[in-house]
């Protein structure tokens, strides 16, 4: 049962040189606090808190703490930062340590950004972000693993990369020691506990804190010879595997090995998500309307697929404004026909979304030799069914929707694992998920449409 649902929209504040953007961190502390006494009502022998949030980005604190809001993976300032790492340590050396994938946002990129902006002076602890909702609830610290495996920091072996820190200037010891998801990390502060109504009996479980690893939990797969899409703002498309793949080829094709739940790889790519989808309808309300999400759906569904899909990966698509208006100008300017309506540009997002994950999961498969049969796909993407047949069509193998709430089930599976309530490995949570949750399958009913 839902508690609370809340939205998470990035602030704008000038810092005397420009307009950055950031999260307001406490101001969903705030609202995670409002859902935690709604449950003290409904339920009032809960427990244990799993808290799990998007990856990279981070508070700065000095003495417990917060130095200033968090800055947002989507800030301009990402780019410099990237540009002062690459000048002391080119790309594939960087892969070499820590196997991930290159994006400007990633932890590390950032923290050279503060760095150049002199932040990193004042900083005594850095803490991922759902590590620090942890540490507001308990008053504890901990780096918890999954997210910590995209941060650039730790190395292949599990480690943090103290050299790699001392290479680029950055303070050693900066983040807090690991943390196994599945450990418990302490019991809610008495006062808080107190206020949201909870006594002294509620605890803080870690969980797979990065979103994608608690939603690959949560999907009923067999990883031997599945791929999966965890599709949000972001998509994550790849395989599970049991050890990372750090081929000059997967560097090449811009893969990545995160550490999933019981020590599993995530060998995966970003690709862009409903963000095209989402920020695109944002702008159109921007004059007031209202745009009917499922009814544009509808009409794009009804639209004939444009000659020509786009490249969602583009850059100019990260930061948010006029989607619309930047995917017309990638069309523009190679000469093909645009989108002439919101029906055929929501028609031509997705389109561009299906191909991106068809790419995804064509190239995990090359990559690692998995034998894909099937392709799972979870999260808010699971809803749109026009975007689940469409990657059906372009892999030709059958797609299964859903859980859409993969993430919130991956991380209470693994809460209910630490206490008792479940028992086994992934595989056995996932037999679990197989038999609880109805999900959708579509079949590949055509040849797909749209070159890229």
């Amino acid at each position: 049962r839902q508690m609370n649902r809340f939205a998470n929209d990035p602030v704008y504040l000038w810092n005397g040189r420009r307009t950055a953007m950031h999260w307001d961190l406490p101001g969903l502390f705030g609202n995670i606090c409002t859902g935690l006494a709604e449950a003290s009502r409904v339920a009032p022998d809960v427990t244990s808190v799993g808290v799990d949030s998007w990856a990279v980005d981070y508070g700065l604190l000095r003495d417990g703490k917060l130095l200033g809001l968090p800055y947002n993976y989507r800030d301009a300032r990402c780019a410099l930062g990237a540009d002062a790492v690459h000048e002391t340590l080119p790309q594939e050396r960087i892969h070499a340590r820590n196997g991930l994938q290159f994006m400007a946002f990633n932890t590390m990129f950032q923290l050279a950004a503060d760095k150049l902006e002199g932040l990193l002076d004042l900083a005594d602890t850095a803490l991922l972000v759902p590590d620090l909702i942890g540490y507001w609830l308990t008053g504890r610290t901990a780096t918890e693993r999954t997210n910590a495996s995209t941060t650039g920091l730790l190395g292949v072996d599990g480690t943090w990369d103290t050299e790699l820190e001392s290479i680029l200037g950055l303070p050693r010891g900066l983040f807090p020691e690991l943390a196994e998801p599945g450990a418990e990390l302490g019991a809610v502060l008495p006062d808080l506990a107190d206020r949201v109504g909870f006594g002294t009996g509620l605890r803080v479980t870690t969980v797979a804190s990065h979103d994608t690893a608690s939603a690959v939990v949560a999907i009923p797969m067999d990883a031997a010879s599945a791929a999966y899409v965890s599709c949000g703002t972001w998509a994550l498309v790849g395989v599970e595997l049991g050890a990372p793949v750090m081929s000059a080829d997967a560097r090449t094709a811009n893969f990545t090995n995160e550490v999933g739940a019981d020590g599993r790889i995530r060998f995966l790519r970003n690709v862009m998500g409903l963000w095209l989808l989402s920020e695109s309808v944002r702008h159109w309300e921007r004059d007031g309307s209202r745009v009917d999400l499922p009814v544009l759906l509808e009409q794009a569904a009804a639209c004939p697929p444009p000659a020509d899909v786009f490249d969602g990966d583009d850059p100019r698509f990260v930061e948010p404004g006029d989607i619309p208006g930047r995917i017309t100008a990638w069309y523009d300017e190679r000469g093909l026909p645009a989108p002439a309506s919101r029906p055929e540009m929501a028609r031509a997002i997705v389109e561009s979304l299906a191909a991106g994950f068809a790419r995804g999961v064509e190239q995990s498969a090359a990559l690692t030799g998995v034998p894909v049969e099937t392709v799972h796909l979870v999260g808010g993407g699971a809803r749109n069914r026009l975007l689940c047949q469409l990657v059906a069509n372009r892999v030709e193998k059958p797609v299964v929707a859903g859980p859409v709430e993969a993430t919130a089930i991956g991380n209470v599976l693994l809460q209910a694992r630490a206490n008792g309530l479940l028992h086994g490995d992934l595989d056995d949570l996932r037999a679990t998920m197989a038999t609880t949750l109805p999900t959708e399958r579509f079949e590949p009913r055509r040849a797909p449409a749209g070159r890229v």
